[in-house]
């Protein structure tokens, strides 16, 4: 493969600027990254320090954590350089070849799913404490059905979502952004206060910081920390559309995007966890009593930033299916109707099968810590493992010297193998949690 050139591998030399539109400011790739990332997995992080054992293994675990996490954005963003994308997927079917991008796509299509389905169950657990809230916040046994998330999240998916999914483009708008990040930073800022208040109503268990039961307790924080920090899977969009794309400013936005969801979600785990510590639930507003007016405002705020978010993951997930349904025969032979995937008669029936799956995976799984557990284990191949294949194959296509060639080849291996290893040690304790 060394002996390889870009041109016999279908890659471009350079990428053309012109190609994609350059739009986007420095501030605006900031914003998009930190949205992208301070979703559902937010409120999973105070559960995530329980489970660990306490705050100080948990913030180590983070910390290193954080040194893959800025590798594999920074690699994207060289990946999409070399590759001339403007797409993951397609940055990974260039390098690395046919076989491992349809892997990609498959992955890519697991992982968005899940976290359709972790964001609509966000959504029917707020729905549902803020209806206890309504009734006086004593909620009757049994719960109405109209205050029931049986209910009200198949409505809201009805008129809402739905209607806010089926159009053929999705503008992501700077202000959408801004939202999930001020939800995000009130959310973490009404946590950190309630530990310092301790309104009336509010339980805590006290006693010692925990410590570790075993080394498996501390891996197994690795598949919230992926499923928080991810937002791998827009990095090679948001790279290609900013105005300045030198791989050192990327570097930065990288750098400054993560190092702020490491502080909201560390203010947010820490505080979430000495509050309730090993009382605490999978979803940290849970743990809160429903008649708390500022826990009432976190969780409408919350659930319309995942409201808005929600079309946006759909609308990626659907353009793998139409991509599938290009290269189809459908595309050749079929009625003129069903040969344009993007076109009503495509695009509606593949919109309302993702909200009805999505919707009936939500109310059936009961905690939303499996799916984070299985959402953690599946990203790991966009933070880790297709980064460390696309950076070991760019140096078959890229001239550089052979020692930071040999020294690039051996990191890309250990993205790829700690990327394995957390794929498997998460996927088989969520299947043993489940079983």
């Amino acid at each position: 493969m060394a002996g390889q050139t870009p041109e016999s591998r279908g890659l471009p030399e350079k990428p053309d600027p012109a190609s994609t539109a350059a739009t986007l400011s420095s501030m605006g790739a900031v914003f998009i990254l930190l949205k992208s990332a301070l979703g559902a997995g937010l409120l999973n992080f105070p559960w995530a320090f329980s489970k660990a054992g306490g705050v100080v293994p948990a913030l180590l675990v983070e910390l290193v954590s954080l040194v893959f996490l800025v590798s594999g954005l920074v690699i994207l963003g060289y990946a999409a350089a070399v590759s001339g994308q403007a797409t993951y997927q397609g940055v990974v079917r260039g390098l690395c070849g046919p076989a491992i991008g349809k892997l990609c796509e498959a992955c890519f299509l697991v992982n968005l799913l899940m976290i359709s389905v972790a964001f609509l169950r966000v959504i029917g657990d707020q729905l549902e404490k803020l209806c206890d809230s309504l009734l006086s916040g004593t909620p009757p046994t049994p719960r109405p059905w109209y205050a029931d998330q049986r209910f009200t999240l198949p409505l809201l998916s009805t008129l809402v979502i739905l209607p806010l999914s089926t159009p053929r483009e999705i503008a992501f708008q700077k202000y959408t952004s801004i939202l999930g990040t001020l939800a995000a930073c009130y959310l973490a800022l009404v946590i950190t206060v309630q530990y310092y208040l301790w309104p009336q109503g509010l339980m805590r268990e006290p006693g010692p910081s925990l410590s570790p039961a075993s080394w498996t307790s501390v891996f197994s924080v690795f598949p919230t920390i992926c499923f928080g920090f991810q937002c791998h899977e827009a990095a090679v969009s948001i790279y290609c559309s900013m105005r300045k794309r030198s791989l050192s400013h990327w570097a930065l936005v990288s750098l400054l995007s993560l190092l702020g969801c490491c502080l909201i979600y560390s203010l947010t785990g820490v505080y979430g966890f000495l509050t309730f510590r090993t009382e605490v639930s999978a979803d940290v507003l849970m743990s809160y009593p429903g008649n708390n007016t500022v826990i009432i405002v976190a969780r409408v705020l919350f659930a319309v930033s995942i409201v808005t978010v929600y079309p946006i993951v759909l609308f990626l997930g659907r353009s793998v299916m139409q991509d599938f349904w290009k290269r189809s025969c459908w595309g050749a032979r079929g009625p003129r109707a069903l040969t344009d995937p993007s076109g009503l008669w495509v695009r509606m029936p593949l919109t309302i099968l993702w909200v009805t799956v999505t919707l009936s995976m939500a109310l059936f799984i009961p905690d939303l810590s499996e799916i984070v557990s299985i959402i953690g284990g599946v990203s790991s191949f966009f933070i880790f493992i297709f980064p460390g294949l696309c950076l070991i194959c760019a140096m078959g296509v890229e001239p550089v010297g052979p020692r930071v060639k040999c020294c690039l080849e051996v990191w890309g291996v250990v993205s790829v193998l700690v990327g394995t290893f957390i794929f498997g040690q998460s996927t088989v304790a969520a299947v043993w949690e489940m079983i």
